[in-house]
């Protein structure tokens, strides 16, 4: 599972990226709502736990914007507020659950299950794109009655590509995304797996394929 952690108090911010990775669970974490918005909207997350009053722009805000960017990421919104009138704001923006500081360990824990469990447009697990299909659990990437699996990174850098059809992802945010913003790893890594995938597409006979667009990034694109 990967989940995007969005709160101010970055001690408390760090402290539930430190009790979701001792679950087992990815986390990227970021302070601000701006910044918020541009990773929510890539919708490569499995859940958004997002805070409501936010530096640059609200936490209300910011799910209204990633819901109209047809984005169904689940979100649960963690804040102080703790009025009826707070909650409601926050469901009618488009959250799926609401949880108020303090909050206990278990609690949080418990919630992010349910949303993460649900089926339908909330949580996919699969992903496609043109004759493409993959399995968001298994790693499988497949094409008609041929499967090939793909590799932690390589998972990762197609599943932003799949979930970035309308625009060009960049080998920045690839970076940023995949690896962190490693400054140990360089720009030649992601051409290197972007290289596999294109190899493993080709194996698979799919007519998508991995689009350079010079100066700018990689997108995919069918070809007839």
């Amino acid at each position: 599972m990967n989940v995007l952690v969005v709160e101010d108090e970055r001690n408390l911010a760090d402290a539930i990226c430190q009790i979701l990775k001792t679950e087992g669970i990815k986390t990227e974490v970021t302070y601000d709502g701006t910044t918020a918005l541009t990773l929510a909207k890539s919708g490569i997350y499995d859940a958004i736990i997002l805070d409501v009053m936010l530096p640059g722009m609200s936490g209300l805000d910011v799910v209204r914007e990633t819901r109209r960017a047809g984005v169904s990421t689940p979100v649960l919104m963690l804040t102080a507020r703790t009025t009826t009138t707070d909650k409601v704001d926050g469901l009618d923006a488009g959250a799926d659950d609401y949880m108020t500081k303090p909050f206990e360990t278990p609690e949080l824990l418990a919630r992010l299950r349910a949303l993460t469990r649900r089926t339908g447009d909330v949580l996919l697990e699969e992903a496609s794109y043109g004759d493409l299909k993959l399995d968001l659990t298994t790693h499988d990437l497949s094409c008609g009655d041929k499967t090939v699996h793909l590799s932690g990174k390589e998972f990762e850098v197609m599943r932003m590509l799949m979930s970035s059809t309308s625009r060009v992802v960049s080998k920045q945010d690839l970076l940023t995304r995949v690896w962190g913003g490693s400054s140990e790893v360089s720009e030649n890594s992601v051409e290197a797996y972007v290289s596999f995938l294109r190899k493993k597409m080709i194996h698979l006979h799919s007519k998508v394929q991995i689009t350079t667009l010079r100066m700018l990034g990689y997108r995919l694109e069918i070809i007839e």
